[in-house]
């Protein structure tokens, strides 16, 4: 009987383990997400692979604009999302795997704008500032009264601002210079001019709500199982 049990439980796993590979989606973010010979890769997304593979999972990590990624992981079942922020509007909309990354954004400006002055986030309102349709930051700023210009993505936001079309955008500080190569304006110089203490926040692998259970068992296990392993490596590194 304990035989049985067992060749049973194996051919109930293995049925989720050789299934066919699984949409991801996720946009251009330098270094984490990024395009190499046409495949998505970068220090973010072979964290995702490697919680898929954890799990006998395969991804079809496809990078589109960020309006178009999350409109897929929205809408359709058994697709998931990186690195999406986790906020009490989306709380209901996608089942959340685990934390892959963190958000810590700022305004951002031409380096040669010694016009731009901000002390708060109030203060920021007087400029013109694009930003992503259906990301996290947008909401947050349109939510305070923010009147700003949309776009599909973080590269179309950046052209914006480089054609002084825009006086700011929004991104992460310590990534606004490894952006420029995918610019058509890659001499473009930019500075972080205030750091929106609003914008911090966790971000997250999710899934569509309508995702296989057992696709969602299987990932949260092995992120679980991969952060437990680096919090113990962590551990034993330390002098």
């Amino acid at each position: 009987m304990r035989k049985l049990l067992l060749v049973l439980l194996f051919v109930f796993f293995s049925s989720y383990a050789n299934t066919d590979p699984l949409l991801v989606v996720t946009e251009l973010s330098p270094p984490d997400q990024i395009l190499v010979n046409g495949e998505v890769a970068g220090k973010g997304t072979e964290l995702i692979r490697a919680i898929f593979a954890k799990a006998n999972l395969t991804p079809n990590i496809q990078m589109y604009p960020w309006a178009r990624a999350f409109r897929l992981a929205t809408m359709t079942e058994n697709t998931f999302i990186y690195t999406i922020a986790r906020t009490k509007e989306r709380e209901n909309n996608f089942y959340w795997i685990g934390p892959v990354s963190h958000f810590e954004l700022a305004f951002v400006a031409l380096k040669e704008r010694d016009d731009i002055i901000i002390n708060n986030t109030e203060e920021a309102k007087k400029y013109k500032i694009a930003m992503q349709r259906n990301d996290f930051s947008t909401d947050i700023l349109t939510n305070l009264g923010f009147e700003v210009v949309l776009t599909t993505d973080i590269q179309k936001s950046y052209a914006l601002l480089v054609a002084k079309k825009v006086d700011l955008i929004v991104d992460d500080p310590e990534l606004i210079n490894q952006i420029s190569q995918y610019l058509p304006t890659p001499n473009a110089e930019f500075k972080a001019i205030y750091n929106i203490e609003e914008l911090k926040v966790d971000a997250y692998l999710a899934a569509n709500k309508h995702t296989d259970i057992h696709y969602i068992n299987a990932l949260q296990q092995a992120f679980y199982e991969l952060k437990h392993n680096k919090d113990n490596l962590k551990k034993t590194t330390v002098p």
